[in-house]
């Protein structure tokens, strides 16, 4: 796993680590179980302050993506087995959520409910036709 920051990004840098987590585990680059650098190793790696990356493991730990284990460090969480009925309807929720906010701004800016369901279904199958080819990899 790569984590690159971009310094001109508006996105706080902790988000960006956050952000390229969930895509790693997305993608099947990180696995359930797998171990997360130590926050410290991270932090030199980037060359950040550790309670930045400190931050994004404790929203990765909330929103149900790590594990924390004392002294064993982050770990990969199994989402599918792992998840309570109350953190997979949080997590719904928050989807929900953010498509009804990408869906404010694309219609303030003169795109139609059409648009904005083409746009939504070629990210979609993007992200899944990515996950099937990276399983095929695997196989």
């Amino acid at each position: 796993m790569i984590i690159r920051i971009d310094q001109t990004s508006p996105d706080p840098v902790y988000q960006q680590i956050r952000d390229q987590i969930v895509a790693s585990i997305a993608h099947g680059e990180l696995l359930p179980a797998d171990r997360l650098p130590s926050v410290r190793a991270l932090a030199s790696d980037l060359g950040v302050n550790l309670h930045t990356v400190n931050k994004a493991y404790a929203v990765l730990r909330d929103e149900g993506y790590l594990v924390m284990r004392g002294r064993s460090g982050a770990v990969i969480a199994d989402f599918q087995h792992a998840a309570t009925p109350e953190r997979i309807a949080a997590n719904a929720a928050k989807l929900e959520e953010a498509l009804r906010q990408l869906a404010l701004e694309h219609r303030a800016q003169g795109g139609t409910e059409q648009t904005f369901i083409n746009a939504a279904k070629t990210q979609a199958e993007r992200i899944f036709a990515e996950q099937s080819t990276s399983e095929t990899r695997g196989a």
